[in-house]
């Protein structure tokens, strides 16, 4: 039976004798994807997770630990773990991207909001059972630089001495991200995966959530792959973050720019993860849309690398491998 065919048969079990429409919501980076039911006066959201790709099990579990914490997570209505279906509460259909590109007079308020929530998500003391984000997670994900960016986006092979550079940088990073201070981690926490809702925000797509460095999902919200602020803008951000959490008791560095520097090398993790994630996506997976995000996250990248010393030696490997690309000047205003 047809997959679409099979879920609207679940449906019509969850709500026998009701007339309903399903239309797609949203498609994320995996194998998942999201409809809209329209019953009555009422919408519920669907997750199509096919089994033999997706497992629904870490979504239920970080959805209780999250909803534990207080902040706004979709209620699980119903489950069909067998065909991979979840009924959801609807946390409404304005991400943050559209609201933060769309009405500039709230992006303060709706940064405020996600603070706070992640400040809340921070505190939680249920991690029992999330994966670490331990040395072997972080340095796989490094990888996906050298494998899918360097080799199949950018056609080119590392010399032995470029690949023993690497090598000396990805440790750099990794002892970094290791001594930070570990807290209860998103992993996707930025502008696609926030709903403007109330109470705000509405958090979804939280399935990979980890036990990990404190500044990661800051990075991932301030330095977001699909929507840039000027730097000025981010620090005070970073600094009210941190006041409030420091404040909540978190276990941040007293010294900030001890703290942004955390933030930043936890970027630079995370941008090269992306950058290999993107060329992946596309390469692999057919989803070419996701190349467009690529210069600004190479220009986060280039930026934190020219500013650290210890970050000389990946800044000149990016120059080396594409030197087109170095002379680009990339501008983003908002």
């Amino acid at each position: 039976m047809e997959r679409t065919q099979l879920l609207e048969n679940w449906i019509k079990d969850q709500f026998p004798e009701k007339v309903f429409t399903l239309k797609p919501a949203s498609a994320d980076a995996s194998f998942r994807r999201y409809f809209r039911v329209f019953i009555d006066d009422r919408t519920f959201v669907v997750m199509d997770a096919p089994p033999q790709h997706e497992d629904c099990r870490p979504f239920l579990q970080v959805a209780d630990i999250l909803s534990a914490t207080g902040v706004h997570v979709p209620n699980i209505l119903a489950q069909n773990l067998e065909h991979g279906f979840l009924l959801l509460s609807d946390l409404g259909n304005t991400t943050f991207l559209q609201a933060l590109t769309s009405d500039t007079a709230r992006v303060d308020q709706l940064y405020a909001d996600a603070i706070d929530a992640l400040i809340q998500m921070q505190l939680s003391q249920r991690t029992e059972g999330l994966p670490d984000y331990d040395e072997t997670l972080l340095l796989r994900e490094l990888n996906l630089f050298p494998d899918w960016y360097i080799a199949k986006h950018l056609g080119k092979a590392l010399s032995d001495q470029q690949t023993v550079m690497l090598s000396t940088i990805f440790a750099r990073i990794l002892a970094n991200n290791l001594a930070q201070p570990k807290v209860l981690v998103h992993r996707d926490y930025h502008s696609r995966n926030l709903m403007v809702s109330t109470p705000n925000p509405g958090i979804i797509d939280f399935q990979d959530a980890v036990v990990g460095p404190v500044t990661y999902d800051l990075v991932s919200l301030f330095k977001d792959a699909y929507v840039y602020w000027d730097e000025e803008r981010v620090l005070d951000w970073v600094i009210r973050y941190w006041e409030k959490a420091r404040k909540a008791g978190l276990p941040l560095s007293a010294d900030f720019a001890e703290f942004y520097r955390d933030f930043e090398w936890m970027g630079v993790q995370r941008h090269l993860k992306i950058l290999g994630i993107f060329a992946r996506l596309n390469y692999r997976d057919g989803k070419a849309t996701y190349l467009d995000d690529m210069p600004l996250v190479m220009n986060y990248l280039r930026k934190a690398c020219h500013r650290y010393s210890e970050l000389h030696l990946l800044h000149n490997l990016l120059d080396e491998l594409n030197p087109t690309e170095s002379d680009q000047k990339i501008g983003y205003t908002f």
